[in-house]
């Protein structure tokens, strides 16, 4: 598929004024963040026999002993999805920081899910847990969406002041 040369310069130039913004490189971070966090262990559980150590590791992917662990998957799939959506929508900034509370809902959402994971572990298994490093991504995540969603509005508002002294 062959652009004419014009629209192709002026696609070009969109996107690249897109990334020179500083709430997408904000978003892109919470993009590789929560596509980690997919993979990454969260927790570990460890069985508190001597003679019949067991250590599993929970992960939005599964891992540990525990049934029905889609609602961890689904809340780590759709922040990264969510935020790389968020990226798209740079002309329409007011809809934009809307997305972006709704993510920080999501990423504190996040850790409501993996408690009652651990909640459900503790009863069910009798396991002591530990939160391994990569636990604090959603909240890393967080933070930097409160920075996109302050750079946004920070736009939003410089474009309205642009337009009333037109």
């Amino acid at each position: 598929m062959c652009f004419p040369r014009r629209s192709y310069e002026k696609l070009k130039t969109e996107y690249f004024f897109m990334i020179q913004r500083v709430q997408t490189l904000y978003l892109l971070a919470v993009v590789a963040l929560g596509i980690a966090l997919i993979w990454l262990p969260v927790l570990q559980l460890v069985t508190p026999e001597e003679a019949d150590l067991q250590v599993y590791e929970l992960s939005a992917l599964g891992g540990a002993p525990l049934q029905g662990i889609w609602g961890l998957l689904v809340t780590t799939i759709l922040i990264p999805v969510l935020a790389l959506i968020d990226i798209f929508l740079y002309k329409k900034r007011i809809l934009q920081a809307r997305l972006n509370i709704f993510l920080v809902m999501l990423c504190l959402g996040y850790y409501g899910v993996l408690a009652i994971y651990i909640w459900q572990a503790k009863l069910a298994l009798g396991v002591e847990w530990h939160l391994m490093p990569w636990a604090s991504f959603p909240l890393v995540c967080l933070v930097l969406t409160l920075m996109a969603t302050r750079a946004i509005l920070k736009d939003e508002a410089l474009v309205r002041a642009a337009d009333r002294i037109r």
